[in-house]
């Protein structure tokens, strides 16, 4: 097999810091923040703003080196992701749930399909759908798959898809597999954007479908990748061998949760400077003569959401730190990282969710009726994480049992764990 140095693409920045690119995103947020109707109406962000995005280097993070990326850790990834979703937390899921799949790819694909996936350029970006919404059937020159999937957040601009599927190969019962399509193998259906769900409608969560696609063996991977068990980590990962890098362990349950609530934090301090612009401007009804900036009871919302916001913040940061020193400690002595291990970092992840959805929830009801009209971005806001919870990785009753049954060693009930 063809060394990875000798198929190294240069990055384009080659050690660009942590604080550039989170300056980066900070100074994108007025234009962010101007064109939210924009964004919400088109369903994504315009191909403008991708080009910005792609200028800049968020799609390159978390992707190896060798395949042109920047090869930074996660807690860059996520502090990133949030100041692009203080500017309009829409976006910043559309370009989070793209972006953040590099580091999956680079985990979990045999050296050859990450050669070919991240291509000459390494220009790379791809949502997945994690539920098994298609079919993948083994033929001369592959695999054929075909399906729909909904939800595919970060689609619009994307380079790749990442669909679930089932592996119908004549053994029962059926696998569940991740395959990665190339754009151009799939249609992008126009079911997102205007007022065709609650919130999150600059997200790009369109539906994708996909008709008898074929895709070579090598670019698809059991889905035991995502939830692995504890043991059989001795070796590590295709990506851990090929990189040297022990983020690539690619223990996705933390990671992935993570990836929701840096836009839902994002979204919290949006709310906080929506609200700020309206207090310094807008007089108390029971005395108009008074800023609300000058009144106790809005000085009191605003004070909590900041303590809210920096608490969620805080979890969210530290989280991503967590699962970093997971890795380091695997790298050093090959202790794995457990299912409770796993699980509590999603958990603790859902209470930085929790906290930045009760920010936004208190400015909204606080900042007074005007805020329900079409339009009002505390109301965006509110709708926003309204989607965040209802989202399935969200539920944290459901969670908490899977959380308490690893710990007395009992069976989770999630996938089979």
């Amino acid at each position: 097999m063809t060394s990875v140095d000798s198929i190294a693409i240069s990055s384009p920045e080659p050690g660009v810091a942590r604080e550039e690119l989170v300056a980066r995103a900070v100074a994108l947020r007025k234009r962010l923040y101007d064109a939210q109707d924009e964004s919400e109406a088109q369903g994504c962000y315009s191909e403008a703003l991708h080009e910005e995005f792609r200028r800049n280097g968020f799609y390159r993070i978390t992707q190896p080196r060798v395949f042109g990326g920047y090869e930074l850790d996660l807690p860059t990834f996520y502090k990133v992701m949030l100041e692009i979703s203080r500017g309009d937390p829409g976006v910043g899921w559309c370009l989070t749930l793209a972006a953040s799949h590099a580091f999956l790819v680079a985990s979990h694909w045999p050296e050859q399909a990450q050669r070919e996936i991240f291509g000459p350029t390494g220009e790379f970006s791809a949502p997945h759908r994690a539920l098994p919404m298609g079919r993948v059937v083994p033929v001369d020159r592959g695999y054929a798959i075909s399906g729909r999937w909904n939800y595919c957040s970060g689609i619009p601009h994307a380079t790749h898809f990442i669909g679930t599927a089932l592996l119908d190969d004549g053994q029962a019962p059926l696998r569940t597999v991740l395959a990665i399509l190339p754009r151009g193998s799939y249609a992008v259906v126009a079911d997102w954007g205007s007022d065709a769900t609650l919130g999150m409608r600059a997200s790009g969560s369109n539906s994708v479908e996909v008709k008898d696609a074929i895709i070579p063996r090598h670019h698809v991977v059991p889905i035991e990748v995502l939830f692995a068990r504890p043991d059989g980590m001795e070796d590590g990962t295709p990506g851990t061998r090929l990189h040297g890098n022990p983020m690539y362990l690619g223990r996705l349950m933390g990671p992935y949760h993570a990836s929701l609530v840096s836009v839902i934090v994002g979204a919290a301090w949006a709310a906080i400077d929506e609200y700020e612009r309206i207090v310094i401007t807008m007089k108390t009804y029971v005395d108009p003569s008074l800023l609300r900036a000058d009144h106790h009871d809005f000085q009191r919302a605003l004070g909590q959401a900041l303590a809210l916001a920096d608490a969620a913040e805080t979890i969210l940061m530290g989280g991503a730190q967590r699962y970093m020193d997971l890795c380091t400690r695997w790298a050093v002595d090959r202790t794995p990282i457990s299912v409770e291990d796993n699980l509590r970092l999603w958990t603790m992840l859902q209470q930085g969710g929790r906290l930045a959805c009760e920010a936004v929830e208190l400015l909204f009801h606080t900042a007074g009726a005007h805020t329900i009209r079409k339009g009002n971005r505390l109301q965006r806001y509110f709708r926003d994480v309204q989607m965040y919870r209802t989202h399935s990785s969200a539920q944290q009753m459901e969670f908490g049992t899977y959380v308490g049954r690893a710990h007395l060693g009992r069976p989770t009930g999630f996938r089979g764990l």
